[in-house]
């Protein structure tokens, strides 16, 4: 009889632990759908602003026109769009792979779990160097750095910097979605594997 008890006492518990795990479940593939959204948008958004940071001066009342400036001068810069452009792709793939997920979350698996966060936080890693890589090539380009003898250059280029600034900061937004989508792929293979 004891043991008819413990096995209605399980049967009863697994019946109702999926049904509210499910549920929570749902909610994290819903909420990861939308932030892989986001991230697509804040990742292509700033590989165009950067990409379109150009701009051609000339000097007032000379025919002397100086060099352009564009962000394929800085390798800073250029590693930044090649970096956003491999989260944009990601971002792409992951969101296919949880709505994939949200449409048969019976099928999905703790490996899929797995190599979404792994994978979301090594794109943190990828876009937070590309931020900080872009972000002090800008930094110098605003204020310089007398020490060593660079002169600032956005009071000449105030266009393409603000262009450069743009792009740096919704790629800093990329940063943080990223990290939330990590912070909620390892919440949901902990919920899974509880």
């Amino acid at each position: 009889m004891g043991s008819d008890e413990t096995k209605s006492t399980l049967d009863t518990e697994k019946s109702t632990v999926p049904a509210g795990s499910s549920t929570t479940t749902k909610s994290c593939w819903i909420t990861q759908v939308v932030l892989r959204l986001f991230l697509f948008a804040a990742t292509l958004t700033s590989i165009v602003v950067m990409v379109t940071s150009n701009q051609s001066k000339t000097i007032p009342g000379t025919p002397i026109r100086m060099p352009d400036a564009k962000f394929t001068h800085s390798p800073a810069f250029i590693y930044f769009v090649v970096a956003l452009s491999v989260a944009c792709f990601y971002s792409i793939l992951s969101t296919l792979a949880t709505v994939s997920a949200l449409k048969k979350p019976s099928s999905c698996s703790a490996i899929l779990l797995l190599n979404l966060a792994i994978m979301d936080a090594v794109m943190v890693g990828i876009v937070a160097s590309a931020t900080g890589a872009g972000g002090g090539v800008a930094y110098i380009g605003l204020k310089g750095n007398k020490n060593v003898r660079w002169g600032k250059i956005c009071h000449v280029y105030d266009t393409f910097c603000r262009h450069v600034g743009g792009a740096i900061a919704v790629s800093l937004v990329a940063s943080v979605i990223l990290l939330l989508l990590s912070i909620i792929s390892v919440f949901s293979l902990y919920k899974r594997i509880r």
